[in-house]
């Protein structure tokens, strides 16, 4: 067997879904904390990401000339949406019953505590291989 074979992808190992208790507000008939089941986003899934809330923007009385501007509270709710599976955060029952019309409304409304939800958020960007997000932040600014 060669060297390269082993790099071919059926040898690629698969990242499987992970639980995670998000919110202590949200509990089964035993008072547990719901698990959310979350996947792991691809490269692909997290460039694509990262894109739609980059943006250049024109620089007044330069014309031609643009400024990159990054959404760092959009990167983080699509982050979020694209890598929960259950709940599903697009379910329209979901959605009203909290008075939201988007899965990145119904994140925040659904862990409403700051401190879980900065958990929350720590623990899908170190899930899905972002092992700093202020280093992929600086570097979709630049």
């Amino acid at each position: 067997m060669s060297k390269l074979s082993l790099f071919l992808k059926k040898n690629k190992k698969q990242r499987e879904n992970v639980k995670y208790a998000a919110t202590k507000s949200l509990c089964d008939e035993n008072g547990n904390p719901l698990e959310w089941t979350i996947k792991p986003l691809t490269t692909a899934e997290s460039e694509d990401i990262r894109e739609s809330c980059t943006r250049e923007i024109p620089m007044q009385g330069k014309p031609n000339v643009f400024r990159t501007t990054f959404d760092n509270r959009k990167y983080i709710a699509k982050l979020i949406a694209s890598s929960v599976v259950e709940p599903n955060l697009y379910d329209k029952e979901l959605q009203d019953s909290y008075g939201v019309m988007t899965p990145e409304e119904l994140i925040v409304q659904m862990i409403d505590d700051p401190n879980e939800y900065n958990n929350f958020v720590d623990f899908i960007t170190n899930n899905i291989g972002n092992s700093n997000i202020n280093e992929e932040i600086e570097e979709a600014k630049n």
